[in-house]
C-alpha cells in the first residue's frame, strides 16, 4: 500500500464528490474527476470552477484559489481512466449500496494494486461496501461533512480487513487539506449522524410535548450548548462545567425520564474516583495542570468572544 498519497481521484462529482475534488485541489493534489459520463464530467468541471471563483469573489477563497484549483483539477473520459494511476480513489456516488458496489468493483479493477480506496457514505457500513473491493485491506471509509469545502471533519471507518496503516496515510492526506480525520467504529450512522439524529429526535420529543416551540428550540441550541461546540466537544465542556455537576444533573433527569436519561457509566466511574474535571484538573479523559487550565479558561473566553463578535457582523440566517 502507498505509504504518501500524491495524487487523487474522486468518482462521482455531485454536491459531495465536487466539494470533496475542489478541497483536495485547493491543497494542491492533482485531482482526476470521473462521473457517469464524459458529459457529466465535464459539466462538473465547469460548475466546480465557476463554483470557486464565486467563493473567491465573495472572500470565502483566499485570493488565486480558483487557480490553484484550475491547475490540480483534471478530468477523465472513465472511471476506469481517473483511477489507474491515483495513489488515493475516493468514491463518492449515490448512496445506494447497489451502486457503490457496482462503481467500487470497477475502481478496484482499474486502480493500482496498492492504491488507497475509500467511501464517502455517510451511512452504510465498511463491512458492507469493502466486499466490492479486491485487496480488502486498503478499503476504508473517508466520511466528508456537507459543505465539503468548509466542514473540516472527517470520519475514518475501517472494516475488519482493512489495515491499520491505511489510517496514518489518510490522515496525513486529509491534513493537507485542513481536514482532521477522527477514526471510529464500524457501527450504523458511525458518530456524526448517531449524535445528529439523537440531537434532532430529542428536539421533537421537545416540540411535540409543548415544552417549546422549534423556533425556540432551535434559539435555544444556537445561543448556547450550540455556540460551544465549534470549539470544544462534549467531553470538554462536561471537564469544563464540572463532572459532580453533570452527575448531579443526571440524577435528576433519570428521577422524571427513567433509565433513557440515567447517568453514563462514565460520569459515575470519574466521580466516584475524585475526578470532577478542570475544578480540581482531573477530567473524563486527561488531567490538567494549573498552567493549562488557566491557558484553557483563557482561549474558551477568547472563543466565544470572538463568536459573539462574528455572529452580530453576519447578522440573522436568511429565513
Amino acid at each position: 500500500m502507498v505509504t504518501t498519497i500524491s495524487s487523487v481521484a474522486v468518482v462521482g462529482t455531485g454536491y459531495m464528490g465536487g466539494g470533496i475534488a475542489q478541497s483536495l485541489a485547493l491543497a494542491g493534489l492533482p485531482v482526476t474527476i470521473a462521473d457517469v459520463s464524459v458529459e457529466a464530467t465535464e459539466a462538473a468541471y465547469t460548475r466546480l470552477l465557476a463554483e470557486a471563483q464565486q467563493f473567491e469573489d465573495e472572500g470565502l477563497y483566499d485570493a488565486g484559489a480558483t487557480e490553484t484549483i484550475r491547475a490540480n483539477l483534471r478530468t477523465a473520459g472513465s472511471i476506469e481512466e481517473a483511477v489507474a494511476d491515483a495513489d488515493f480513489v475516493e468514491e463518492a456516488v449515490f448512496e445506494s449500496i447497489e451502486v457503490k458496489h457496482e462503481v467500487l468493483g470497477r475502481i478496484s479493477a482499474a486502480a493500482r494494486a496498492d492504491a488507497v480506496i475509500g467511501s464517502n457514505t455517510s451511512t452504510i457500513p465498511a463491512r458492507v461496501l469493502v466486499t466490492a473491493v479486491t485487496n480488502p485491506e486498503r478499503f476504508l471509509t473517508v466520511h466528508f461533512s456537507n459543505p465539503a469545502p468548509f466542514i473540516p471533519g472527517v470520519e475514518l471507518v475501517l472494516s475488519e480487513q482493512t489495515d491499520p496503516e491505511v489510517v496514518p496515510v489518510v490522515r496525513e492526506l486529509l491534513a493537507r487539506a485542513d481536514r482532521q480525520g477522527a477514526l471510529v467504529a464500524d457501527v450504523p450512522g458511525f458518530v456524526l449522524n448517531r449524535l445528529q439524529y439523537v440531537l434532532l429526535k430529542e428536539a421533537m420529543s421537545i416540540a411535540e410535548e409543548g415544552i417549546a416551540s422549534p423556533e425556540d428550540i432551535d434559539t435555544v441550541v444556537r445561543t448556547t450548548f450550540g455556540f460551544r461546540l465549534g470549539f470544544f466537544g462534549p467531553f470538554a465542556i462536561a471537564d469544563q462545567a464540572g463532572l459532580d455537576v453533570y452527575a448531579g444533573g443526571f440524577r435528576t433527569f433519570e428521577e422524571n425520564f427513567g433509565e433513557r436519561l440515567a447517568t453514563p457509566d462514565l460520569i459515575k466511574e470519574a466521580v466516584d474516583g475524585d475526578r470532577k474535571g478542570v475544578k480540581n484538573g482531573k477530567g473524563l479523559t486527561r488531567d490538567y495542570t494549573p498552567e493549562q487550565v488557566k491557558a484553557l479558561v483563557d482561549y474558551r473566553n477568547k472563543a466565544y468572544s470572538e463568536m459573539g463578535r462574528l455572529l452580530r457582523a453576519m447578522g440573522p440566517a436568511p429565513a
